[in-house]
């Protein structure tokens, strides 16, 4: 029996969700910088932030961010305390997959850190969703994700963001995540490459 037919066959069908790229209009190679201001139970926190990635395979990319925020004045128990800075780094890979013409189904993983006032706190983050290109100039995506670390508890969380281009190189970003009772927001520029 020839085993060369079936054998190839079953290969190209396993590379078949490798062998798609991005979605028409949507690029993972882009790098972004702005204003991030997350509101807390405990205080509101202003500062900037800067996000890049970059596709490494048709399917796959890398992206990371560094965020610094800072505390005014924040209160616990009615005790008033003086700010602190608030620090965030995420490194991770990312894998997209066309569902559509102009859509992705987009799984991401990553490692954060954070530098809250001296304390660090290590952990992962896991977030699924879709990302597609609205019209010719404007994209969106929602993700759900769950984070979570030896030094803090996992919580689920809800992404939402949008990109609109003034050239297929520039554009404005921004982005809104909610994590229990936490929201943060991103807006800044933003060039595709």
């Amino acid at each position: 029996m020839n085993f060369k037919k079936p054998l190839l066959a079953l290969a190209l069908l396993a590379s078949l969700p490798f062998a798609a790229s991005a979605a028409e209009g949507i690029s993972y190679t882009y790098a972004e910088g702005g204003y991030l201001r997350t509101d807390t139970d405990f205080g509101d926190a202003e500062g900037f932030g800067a996000n890049g990635s970059v596709a490494i395979a048709p399917n796959f990319h890398l992206f990371g961010g560094f965020s610094g925020q800072e505390v005014d004045e924040f209160s616990v128990g009615g005790v008033r305390n003086d700010g602190f800075d608030f620090d965030q780094w995420r490194a991770g890979v990312g894998y997209n997959h066309e569902i559509s013409p102009r859509a992705d189904l987009l799984t991401r993983v990553a490692y954060e850190r954070a530098d809250v006032g001296g304390a660090n706190f290590d952990g992962y983050s896991v977030e699924a969703g879709v990302r597609g290109a609205l019209a010719p100039n404007f994209e969106g995506y929602a993700l759900a994700g769950w984070e979570d670390g030896s030094d803090f508890d996992g919580d689920f969380y809800g992404r939402v963001g949008a990109h609109v281009k003034f050239s297929p190189m520039w554009g404005v970003s921004g982005d809104v995540k909610f994590a229990g009772g936490d929201t943060q927001l991103f807006v800044g520029p933003r060039i595709s490459f």
